[in-house]
């Protein structure tokens, strides 16, 4: 049930919007190309294992590990009020 200004299933859309950005964003983070055999962070080997499972890597587990904990902010501002909640 649709309340406010909200279409029939604005929020099932919204919440799929949301999915779809994720998912993109994910794939964007993926590395591409060539990869390394030594880690860009830190210079210490890239295990063959990782390079074969990730053809792109250019950082070692731990370094990568690092990167993952850091907080990623969307450019996309969703709650800032009613009407930004749908696109």
């Amino acid at each position: 049930m649709a309340g406010g200004w909200a279409p029939e299933g604005g929020v099932q859309d919204q919440i799929e919007d949301n999915i779809a950005d994720a998912v993109h964003k994910a794939r964007r983070c993926l590395p591409v190309g060539n990869g390394r055999a030594e880690c860009e962070d830190c210079g210490n080997q890239i295990p063959v294992a990782r390079r074969t499972a990730l053809p792109g890597a250019r950082t070692c587990v731990a370094c990568q590990q690092e990167r993952d904990k850091r907080p990623a902010h969307s450019p996309i501002n969703r709650r800032g009020s009613k009407d930004s909640q749908l696109r």
